[in-house]
């Protein structure tokens, strides 16, 4: 009787496992047909990359060239200044992107721990800036940049960011300000520590998560960002890769000569710094994001 119970109960143990490993192996399979289908424009960008003009121009499309261009890369730097275009975009995002991290940290840290009046209202009313579309705000600061002479220059696109870092960078780093205990903050103050001391010393140390997650959104919508340097930036030599590619794509309309190819080149070089900075700070992206929901 024993013996029968105990074969009954590994059998049942079996096509437990049996059950588990099958609904992993499927899990897996959809994940990866998804996989597939969400990268596959990343993948053809890649192949059509190597691809020659002609190979370009096939109907059906090939998906996969006969014979890899490797050359493409380099001969996409003589057919336009993407170089310049490359340094430009760095600029732009090493100027902007630590302003927008230093201002929006002094910001969060006065909506975070400071009792003042009227602080809940101007929270509130920060917060609701984010609902007014860019393009509402876009001609009347088109129009007091002309006046001050900044088109034509980097400056519309870097100064503004040391003004608080916007609406979204400041909630972020509040939210996570708020989940660290203020009785760090009342040992620091019985030891002598001012508030810019409590700061550096303690909120910035514990919120590497929160700052790495604001400085990645900033850098891939500073980089990613098509519409103000297209505004404000009219010499070609001062593009920045996104209007590059624009640019880059009128040129073979006006000569007749396609290439594609050397589009999709310039669309994986300008690719490469995001895909970087995303996998080598993941850990603390998605560590930011958890952490800086946590307390209301």
């Amino acid at each position: 009787m024993a013996t029968a119970v105990s074969a009954r109960s590994r059998a049942g143990s079996l096509a437990d496992r049996q059950v588990n490993v099958i609904g992993k192996a499927f899990t897996y399979l959809v994940l990866a047909i998804f996989s597939v289908v969400m990268g596959f424009p990343f993948i053809w960008t890649i192949s059509s990359s190597l691809k020659t003009p002609a190979e370009t121009q096939f109907f059906p499309p090939q998906i996969f060239p006969a014979i890899p261009q490797w050359d493409n890369y380099a001969h996409v730097f003589a057919a336009q200044p993407i170089a310049q275009w490359f340094l430009n975009s760095f600029i732009i995002a090493g100027i902007a992107i630590p302003g927008a991290v230093i201002t929006g940290t002094l910001v969060a840290y006065s909506f975070a721990r400071f009792d003042y009046p009227g602080r809940d209202f101007l929270f509130m009313v920060l917060l609701s800036t984010m609902m007014i579309p860019y393009e509402v705000t876009l001609i009347p600061q088109y129009l007091v940049f002309v006046q001050i002479h900044w088109i034509n220059t980097f400056l519309p696109l870097t100064l503004p960011a040391w003004g608080g870092g916007g609406a979204f960078t400041v909630f972020l780093l509040r939210q996570f300000f708020m989940t660290i205990p203020r009785e760090l903050d009342d040992a620091a103050s019985v030891d002598g520590a001012n508030s810019f001391t409590v700061l550096w010393s303690i909120i910035v140390p514990l919120s590497r998560p929160a700052l790495a997650t604001v400085a990645i959104l900033l850098f891939l919508n500073t980089w990613n960002d098509f519409l103000g340097p297209f505004i404000y930036l009219n010499d070609p030599h001062l593009f920045t890769m996104s209007v590059g590619l624009r640019f880059f794509q009128t040129v073979p309309e006006s000569l007749n000569v396609p290439q594609d190819n050397l589009l999709m080149v310039a669309t994986v070089i300008m690719s490469l710094p995001a895909i970087v900075l995303f996998f080598a700070a993941q850990r603390y992206f998605v560590q930011g994001i958890v952490l800086s929901g946590l307390k209301l």
